[in-house]
């Protein structure tokens, strides 16, 4: 009899523990870049929406390095529960394509949870060079094979997927020249070095201003109200050119789906906030919220596309 009693109360206090209310502690935000840059201003918009919506704290945990791959592994091993959760982008897509040796799968280990907002990237170009639009530098590139160079913020950057893209869509030949960053690439650009920039519209917005640089085209399917005045690759003839960074949230994949939609439809909400909206168009990001379903289904059907894009060009970071 007491054996039996043991058990019933052993269920009962599971079941309470199944059915402890979301969330039950602080929430916290890894962002798996250093402090200050457009992810963390990003997590920062909404952590405090966050915690009034859920009321309990939400932190933002700044963990940099290796790519993103410290701060992505740290939630890979946290509790499936919600509590801990992951802000990512392009990186997060781009290193399920370019690394081989990831310590954990980013297609299994991970789910979408929320998109937050679209990082449309943008080609620009040294005012000398004679091109107005991304047909007229099409047309330069194929008179001029291996000729033309474009600057990048780095090997395997969304911004040399981004290039490539271009050479392989519109099968011309140009070199990759990377470097240390967006401000360095822009540098070089205005200063002769290379002849084409492809940066974030951050990156080049004061320098479009001053008329340094002349931009080129958006790569959304839709004209980035940063700039414009600026066409995007489809208007330009490349109706299949689309590559952005959609910057949004992840959790463990074995997290219970009700929490998944739970921290979903807050993030969403939250994103209707001028305040938010405003925060995240400072650092060039369109406010683009997604729930968990389609923001997953997005990035499961992107990393093929990235993977096909990155193989045919031979990139690899390892």
């Amino acid at each position: 009899m007491r054996i039996r009693f043991a058990l019933i109360a052993a269920a009962c206090a599971c079941n309470a523990a199944i059915a402890q209310p979301f969330p039950s502690k602080p929430l916290r935000i890894v962002c798996p870049f250093p402090p200050s840059g457009s992810v963390d201003v990003a997590a920062r918009a909404l952590s405090s929406p966050l915690t009034k919506a859920f009321g309990q704290s939400v932190v933002v945990d700044n963990r940099p390095g290796a790519g993103t791959v410290i701060g992505t592994e740290l939630v890979a091993r946290a509790p499936a529960d919600g509590h801990t959760i992951l802000i990512a982008g392009f990186t997060f897509i781009a290193n399920a394509t370019l690394r081989t040796k990831l310590p954990y799968d980013s297609m299994r280990d991970f789910v979408g949870v929320a998109r937050i907002g679209t990082d449309p990237y943008i080609i620009s170009v040294h005012p000398s060079l004679p091109v107005r639009t991304a047909r007229d530098l099409v047309a330069l590139a194929r008179a001029s094979p291996g000729q033309l160079t474009y600057g990048t913020n780095g090997p395997g950057s969304a911004q040399h997927v981004t290039g490539e893209m271009l050479k392989q869509m519109a099968k011309i030949d140009m070199i990759h020249v990377p470097y240390q960053g967006g401000a360095p690439s822009a540098m070089a650009v205005m200063g002769g070095h290379t002849t084409i920039l492809i940066s974030t519209i951050a990156t080049v917005t004061p320098h479009l201003n001053s008329s340094k640089l002349r931009a080129i085209a958006v790569t959304s399917q839709t004209r980035s109200d940063l700039v414009k005045d600026v066409p995007t690759m489809a208007e330009s003839g490349f109706p299949e050119f689309e590559l952005t960074g959609k910057l949004g949230v992840f959790a463990r994949s074995a997290t219970p789906k009700e929490i998944v939609n739970r921290l979903g439809a807050e993030i969403v909400r939250a994103l209707q906030i001028p305040e938010v909206r405003e925060s995240l168009f400072k650092q060039g990001i369109a406010a683009a919220p997604l729930g968990p379903a389609e923001y997953d289904a997005m990035i499961r059907a992107e990393i093929p596309k990235i993977q096909k894009i990155v193989r045919e060009a031979g990139i690899k970071l390892e």
